[in-house]
């Protein structure tokens, strides 16, 4: 079963109205501070990750509100202050900081507190598929009496919400434009900057991030076999839906004979709010899971891999600052399309070629695997479409970000110059 969906999230926040109305009170009468603190959806990791290193190396007075034991045991390892968002101090922080910053939404601290606070919304990918108020997913409510009328206040709540986000970071101007009209903000909000998440994939030589790509790999699964291709597959999230390509028992014997004979291992990736039973019926370790309970984000791990595949999912961006190859398996392009929808054509970012099933995949993947021609021509498809979706490649999109929060007015560090 999913383990999230639109329609059940939003039944809970129509629930929390008057918890929100009461704590957005409270928190306009508490005098906001210097402190930053911050909070991600994923876990600890991703944009918000890479912002907060730099605020710390800034000097700036920063703490992380967590959800669970394993987000505090990891923070605790990079040596992360936190609080746990939904106590009375989790609170208290939230509304005592100065500046908010969140990748998912503003559950990612201390919803009830965001009142008067400067939200940095960091978002946590390019969208190809529609999000926010682009997407009729967005406001799924259950199928009950007056479903349409809770739709339509679940919208208004969903753009109320949207309009306390003082920055959101952009990749380029098109995704500028997708984020503009997905949270209804204006382009003084909106500024492109690059993402931070994506900075690990620029930093330092190709070398030095393959082997520490590769080492959180084996940390998180064993060794890998001498002179494997090391493939990651990530399906994306759909919308609380089960994911209509889990191989079958079949399927998973030719994928694995596959793997075999190219001397290859799959990752999989599923989305941490979907649904999807990946676990081969055979033990292999040609095939590992990868999940979020493993690699909260897996952005630092993809210079340890060698070819992608997906089906919607923004990594398909991402990838190619790697010049990584992409395969795309995408069984219900139509219906997705329909129900969920895209920026743009799909065909424009997987290609004429997407694969149906995995029989069509397993073809795609071995010339892949044994055709240098066919890798590089991959590499290069993926290299053009994320250098027209990623405006800088530098490294320093965290830099950029912070400085534009400093100039929305935030003072330094104490005892900065």
């Amino acid at each position: 079963m999913a383990s999230f969906s639109f329609g059940s999230g939003n039944a809970a926040k129509l629930m929390r109205i008057p918890l929100y109305a009461v704590g957005g009170i409270c928190a306009r009468l508490v005098p906001r501070g210097h402190r930053w603190v911050f909070g991600c959806g994923a876990g600890i990791g991703d944009g918000a990750l890479a912002l907060w290193q730099l605020a710390q190396a800034e000097g700036h007075d920063a703490v992380w509100l967590t959800s669970s034991a394993r987000e505090r045991t990891d923070a605790a390892a990079l040596g992360i202050r936190t609080i746990s968002k939904s106590s009375l101090r989790g609170w208290w922080a939230t509304a005592r900081a100065g500046v908010l910053v969140v990748t998912h939404g503003l559950g990612d601290v201390n919803r009830y507190a965001v009142a008067g606070g400067i939200v940095v919304q960091l978002w946590h990918g390019i969208p190809l598929k529609r999000i926010g108020l682009d997407s009729p997913a967005t406001t799924q409510v259950p199928n009950v009496p007056g479903a349409g009328l809770l739709r339509r206040v679940v919208g208004l709540l969903y753009r109320r919400t949207a309009q306390r986000i003082r920055m959101l970071p952009a990749a380029s101007d098109r995704s500028r434009g997708r984020l503009e009209s997905a949270f209804a903000l204006g382009d003084a909000r909106v500024v492109v900057t690059g993402e931070p998440r994506v900075d690990v994939l620029s930093a330092g030589t190709d070398e030095e991030r393959r082997q520490t790509a590769s080492a959180l790999l084996i940390e998180a699964t064993g060794s890998i076999p001498e002179g494997a291709r090391i493939l990651l597959y990530a399906p994306t999230w759909r919308d609380g839906a089960d994911d209509v390509a889990v191989p079958t028992a079949a399927e998973w014997v030719r994928i694995i004979a596959l793997l075999e004979a190219q001397n290859a291992v799959l990752f999989v990736r599923s989305h941490p709010l979907g649904a999807g039973a990946y676990q081969p019926p055979l033990p292999s370790r040609r095939v590992r899971m990868l999940g979020s309970d493993l690699v909260a984000d897996v952005t630092p791990a993809l210079p340890g891999i060698d070819a992608l595949i997906t089906d919607y999912s923004s990594l398909a961006y991402d990838v190619g600052l790697l010049r990584m190859p992409v395969l795309y398996l995408a069984p219900d392009a139509e219906e997705y399309a329909r129900t969920r929808g895209f920026y743009g054509r799909y065909e424009d970012v997987a290609g004429s070629d997407a694969a149906k099933d995995w029989a069509a995949l397993l073809a795609q993947l071995e010339l892949l695997l044994t055709d240098d021609g066919v890798f590089t021509a991959r590499s290069e498809r993926s290299s053009t479409l994320s250098a027209q979706m990623h405006a800088y490649r530098d490294g320093h999109n965290s830099r950029r970000v912070y400085q534009a929060i400093r100039a929305r007015g935030i003072p330094a560090p104490k005892g900065a110059r």
